[in-house]
């Protein structure tokens, strides 16, 4: 059965509880009075300004697929144009070495980045070449270890070392002005709630938030990328006196002993997406969705932990449905869309865009993508290839498509690795 755009589209999702402001951005009353029921057919006044990418999550997988996109972004002079760059997961490894390395990237005058092969993509692609889930898991069961922070370590040595030997740190992030804004998902467990890394500090909106905080690159990154059980947990520290605008949480009755040591896990386990911090305030939401198919099964597990797996994934596809349907939602609101922008996933059938030329085909070898594992484990070149190619491809397609019909067709990065 193929899950289209279309079928994604039905319906609105409704959320029952107002989203908050995400670092500070102001919101009107009449605007978050819409956005509690997520209806598209209410109007929408909140001022929206600017383009906004997501990079899903998926392991090894999500890197290069995301790569690819990003790959594309740059050729059509569209990465310079990024407001904000959120990530979960795999993808937030492609959005953070691309964050450390910003400052190295030499655009030119039609806005790409010459040397984004060099830069970013050699980086990544190596990196790919190595496993790193079960090696860090198993040193993590060594007492005084934890796998999070050699995750964190690896990420430190191989992606955000910068040219004068540093660790990238958030404060090392592009300021405003001088490149997007990275936003790095992780998942709070003590509260439930997204949890947020940035240039202008941590976030949980039932917390509040620590501003201008010198936290590792790295440390984000392994945040994010935690999947439980792994992987996770990530267990940071922080002084509760530095946290601002505190909320009053039914429920919540000691908050600074949750600030002052988080238990943070994989982004994907909120939202694999990371699109909150984009549709409430972006003027263009574009979504590179590399997260697994849900997989359909005639087997009934009579084991507790087989029953339990089945409902977490029972879970996970339910609440990605939902952020997709909203999605597809907002882009076809009336009497207006609530934002301009594409999806692109990696099951999507490239032949949906109805295009008279893409540049490849949907084919046995483009179906087996989404079947790729989500581990953070070593993928061949050719895999790592097709991955980077159909990334690329489908980025193409929805940008020539919902964004920029006058687009020229570009050309894949690994034209010799076929994708038949």
């Amino acid at each position: 059965m193929t899950d289209t755009d279309k079928d994604r589209a039905a319906g609105a999702s409704q959320f029952p509880a107002v989203l908050p402001d995400s670092f500070g951005e102001p919101e009107g009353v009449e605007a978050t009075a819409a956005e509690a029921s997520h209806d598209p057919t209410a109007e929408w006044t909140g001022k929206r300004a600017g383009m906004g990418l997501a990079l899903s999550g998926g392991g090894f997988r999500a890197t290069l697929f995301g790569l690819g996109s990003l790959w594309r972004l740059n050729e059509l002079g569209l990465l310079l144009k990024m407001t904000r760059i959120t990530s979960v997961s795999g993808g937030s490894l492609a959005a953070g070495v691309l964050a450390a390395h910003w400052k190295d990237l030499n655009f030119s005058a039609d806005g790409r980045a010459t040397n984004f092969e060099q830069v970013v993509v050699a980086r990544l692609r190596e990196f790919c070449r190595r496993t790193l889930d079960w090696k860090v898991a198993l040193l993590g069961l060594v007492p005084f270890l934890s796998a999070a922070r050699l995750a964190s370590k690896s990420y430190a040595r191989h992606l955000t070392r910068m040219g004068d030997g540093r660790g990238a740190t958030l404060a090392d992030l592009p300021a405003k002005g001088l490149g997007p804004d990275f936003v790095f998902y992780a998942t709070c467990m003590q509260t439930g709630s997204s949890f947020r890394f940035s240039r202008e500090g941590l976030y949980d909106w039932k917390l509040g938030y620590v501003p201008k905080v010198d936290v590792p690159l790295a440390t984000a990154m392994a945040a994010s990328a935690g999947f439980p059980p792994v992987l996770a947990p990530l267990k940071l520290k922080t002084d509760p006196t530095m946290w601002r605008g505190e909320k009053a949480v039914s429920g919540l009755k000691d908050p600074d002993a949750i600030r002052r040591s988080l238990i943070l896990s994989d982004g994907g386990v909120y939202d694999n997406m990371g699109i909150e911090a984009l549709w409430k305030t972006m003027q263009w939401v574009l979504v590179s969705d590399a997260g697994a198919p849900f997989e359909f099964t005639r087997s009934s597990w009579a084991n507790w932990f087989g029953q339990l797996g089945r409902v977490r994934d029972v879970l996970i596809q339910q609440t990605r449905a939902l952020r997709k349907r909203m999605l597809m939602a907002d882009f076809t609101a009336t009497p207006a869309p609530r934002y301009g922008g594409a999806y692109w996933g990696i099951g999507t059938q490239i032949k949906a865009y109805s295009l008279n030329t893409c540049l490849c085909s949907d084919s046995t070898l483009t179906a087996a993508l989404p079947l790729v594992s989500t581990r953070l484990r070593r993928l061949d070149p050719q895999t790592q290839e097709r991955l980077i190619n159909w990334g690329y491809a489908l980025t193409d397609a929805a940008i020539r498509t919902h964004v920029d019909p006058s687009a020229a067709m570009g050309t894949l990065p690994y034209p010799a690795t076929t994708m038949r």
